[in-house]
């Protein structure tokens, strides 16, 4: 059995007709930028999460870096970052001339610890920045707690894998002051291309980024900010709209499919399973386990069809582009740790429930017969 990682065929089949409606819609309109489709998803879009506002970018980098850009921060600030996560987070403070601070994750949900962040606010702290990191929120409770003891730092989330998710009964996206969004083709609510989205409650706030997105204006030639041109395209706002319908029942089957791998995974070998705090709600984007023998176990699982990813094999603070930042290894273990065990497994509304009783069973037969 082939069993792959993502297949983006199986969700555009399944909308195939709706999808064709949205494409005839814009191309019908002969408007293909800041129009009514993005205005309709925009308010589609915050409402299914219980925001005021969403502004709709090109990415979700760029949905980071114009919010930080908004507050004013940039060179001799700080924002605190996780040390475990996707680079796209500490590109977007560093694209604003600030430094991104690292801190290491909770080891059993990989989420940023709140109870770390007290050591590393400083004076020119500005802004903290988690991910909800595989589908599951970080305790923004907590985090929110510690910035308001601290003169009210901005909490800014990254809810690029986490459409859906709820954290203490809320939405992944209206738990800070504001949340930069991706809707890249492998999340789950994915565009045909790129895409992106600010969420937040504060109007000034959503306003300002409006000007932001496009050259810093919002009435043409008249530009108000040195912005950017970060918009997202009536088409894929259209493909969004077409798709935001069926998020909950596609995250539906993505939880049904993670209950088949704790079933089946439980006590096996050294795997360590998600683990899931009695107050989140996870949509699992993905499903991560850890071994300290995931190399072998991974190449053992491709030779029985079995796609798999490591997120992430290079902590940010390791790669190149922060060479010149003064870290090295063994300044943040867990991260280090992490990313020589994390593996994600196969999971996604299109997988079927006999194809992740395929994968449980090639994995359990790794451990009986490794030693």
């Amino acid at each position: 059995m082939k069993v792959p990682i993502l297949d983006l065929k199986p969700p555009t089949a399944e909308l195939r007709a709706d999808l064709d409606a949205a494409y005839r819609r814009v191309m019908d309109s002969g408007w293909f930028l800041l129009g009514k489709e993005l205005e309709s998803f925009e308010a589609e879009y915050a409402r299914s999460i219980g925001a005021a506002h969403c502004v709709g970018v090109a990415n979700g980098l760029e949905a980071m870096q114009l919010v930080l850009m908004a507050l004013g921060v940039g060179p001799g600030d700080e924002v605190i970052v996780p040390s475990h996560g996707y680079i796209a987070t500490w590109l977007a403070v560093t694209h604003t001339g600030a430094r991104p601070v690292p801190c290491e994750p909770d080891p059993r949900t990989y989420n940023l610890d709140p109870t770390r962040l007290a050591a590393l606010i400083t004076p020119r702290t500005k802004a903290i920045l988690p991910i909800h990191l595989y589908g599951q929120c970080a305790d923004l409770e907590a985090i929110n707690r510690v910035a308001a003891q601290h003169g009210g730092l901005f909490v800014l989330e990254d809810a690029a894998q986490s459409h859906g998710a709820l954290g203490h009964g809320r939405a992944a996206g209206a738990l800070g002051h504001a949340a930069g969004i991706s809707f890249y083709p492998s999340k789950n609510l994915g565009a045909l291309a790129d895409g992106g989205a600010v969420t937040t409650n504060d109007n000034a706030l959503a306003e300002k980024i409006r000007h932001l997105r496009n050259y810093g204006s919002k009435v043409r030639y008249q530009n108000e900010f040195p912005g950017l041109n970060s918009r997202l395209s009536e088409l894929q706002a259209a493909f969004l709209r077409a798709k935001l319908p069926h998020l909950a029942a596609w995250n539906a089957r993505r939880a049904t499919l993670a209950k088949i791998y704790f079933e089946k995974l439980k006590n096996v070998g050294d795997l360590i399973l998600p683990f899931v705090p009695p107050w989140a709600e996870p949509v699992w984007h993905l499903f991560v386990i850890r071994t300290a023998r995931r190399d072998p176990l991974q190449a053992h699982l491709t030779a029985q069809g079995v796609s798999t990813v490591v997120h992430y094999p290079t902590p940010p603070h390791l790669s190149n582009a922060y060479r010149d930042a003064g870290w090295k290894r063994g300044d943040f273990p867990l991260a280090e740790k992490f990313a020589g065990e994390v593996l994600s497994l196969p999971i996604g509304p299109h997988h079927t429930a006999e194809q992740i009783d395929y994968v449980c069973a090639q994995v359990r037969s790794f451990f009986d017969h490794t030693p």
